[in-house]
């Protein structure tokens, strides 16, 4: 009688390793796919990523492609000039160049090669320029037409708040000037 009992606790402990050792791969085999699914979602995020940078970085040469045609042929400029006007065509020209600059670091900004301090170090310096500062003026009809809820008309404020500490400020060292958003 003793052999049969220890043969059945053998056989049950034996029973006993085959399930939890049957248990412990089923559990690997769902964290493995888990994680083969988590790499994939990944991956694919990355992809979505490179693709969205790319697309914009193509938006950006066209726009400058475009705006370059606008600041060579005055022809070409009356169809995009929405400036008063009485402001010479040699400003106007120095306008749609100005905004070529803004743009270019607002795509900087979009694809994530600048955080939102970097962009505004940035345009602190870009605002040294009495052009650059007298487009931002003439330009302001078109940011209020923005969705204030936009990245867009969010960045246009913060730049008025950095004109205005510009203004007021009563130093020379304009690189000080401002307090840089941070993200």
């Amino acid at each position: 009688m003793a052999t049969p009992k220890r043969f059945a606790r053998r056989l049950g402990s034996a029973a006993l390793t085959l399930l939890a050792a049957t248990a412990t791969v089923a559990l690997t085999a769902r964290q493995w796919r888990s994680e083969k699914t988590r790499l994939h979602e990944r991956q694919l995020e990355l992809e979505e990523l490179a693709i969205r940078r790319t697309a914009l970085a193509h938006q950006q040469r066209m726009h400058w492609e475009l705006l370059a045609r606008a600041i060579d042929d005055p022809s070409l400029a009356a169809v995009i000039d929405t400036y008063d006007q009485n402001i010479p065509a040699e400003s106007r020209r120095q306008f749609l160049y100005a905004n070529a600059w803004y743009v270019h670091l607002y795509h900087l900004y979009q694809a994530e090669l600048l955080d939102r301090e970097e962009l505004y170090t940035r345009l602190r310096e870009f605002f040294q320029s009495a052009v650059f500062r007298e487009y931002w003026e003439a330009s302001r009809h078109m940011r209020a037409s923005l969705d204030e809820s936009s990245v867009e008309a969010q960045l246009g404020k913060m730049v008025d708040g950095l004109v205005r500490d510009l203004d007021e400020s009563d130093t020379d060292e304009w690189w000080v000037v401002g307090t840089p958003p941070a993200d």
